[in-house]
């Protein structure tokens, strides 16, 4: 089951995602569960934090896979390093079967890494044909949304700052909404 923790976006350079794989022994579940939620507060207190998605492992499943989003890599990195969740680590290391997994990728590589070793890292024309299909259709509707208040506001609806807070708009959509559903839904066929 996956579950999304966001906050309001920072600003700070290009986003990161820090990807986390924890092993969790069966008997520590409901302790890790616990500890979960205790690292995603402490995270969320850190500058740039963005936000945090959950994949829990199926019924009778032991993996967890955490990303958490930080607006730069500074910011990942000041989160990643620092005392606190180094504390928190140490407080759940025994509830783990192995050491916790952990990679730092940045921009959309995070919608399109394989979600395990053994699979298939998908083929280019499979990205590019998924992220045009979820893009083709909000650059034809979000300025349809924007339009009454384009009307209301005129100053808005001059040539640029029109095509910018429609562009932002899609890509705000695309990043916390829409790409992490999609590539989910097509999961199976991306890396197989």
């Amino acid at each position: 089951m996956a579950e999304l923790h966001s906050a309001a976006p920072s600003s700070g350079g290009d986003g990161v995602t820090i990807r986390i794989h924890h092993r969790v022994r069966p008997e520590a579940r409901e302790r890790y569960e616990a500890w979960l939620r205790r690292i995603i507060a402490a995270a969320s207190g850190y500058a740039g934090h963005q936000g945090v998605h959950i994949l829990r492992p199926p019924e009778g499943g032991q993996d967890y896979e955490i990303a958490v989003r930080f607006a730069s890599e500074a910011q990942a990195e000041r989160w990643r390093a620092s005392d606190e969740r180094r504390e928190l680590l140490e407080d759940i290391r025994d509830a783990l079967q192995q050491e916790e997994a952990v990679e730092i990728l940045s921009g959309i590589d995070y919608w399109f890494t394989p979600p395990t070793a053994t699979s298939k890292q998908p083929v280019r024309w499979k990205q590019w044909l998924v992220t045009t299909a979820v893009i083709w259709p909000l650059t034809m509707l979000v300025p349809l949304l924007w339009r009454p208040v384009f009307s209301v506001f005129p100053l808005l609806d001059t040539w640029g700052l029109r095509h910018g807070l429609v562009a932002a708009t899609v890509v705000a959509l695309v990043v916390y909404l829409v790409m992490p559903r999609v590539v989910r839904l097509v999961a199976h066929w991306m890396f197989e």
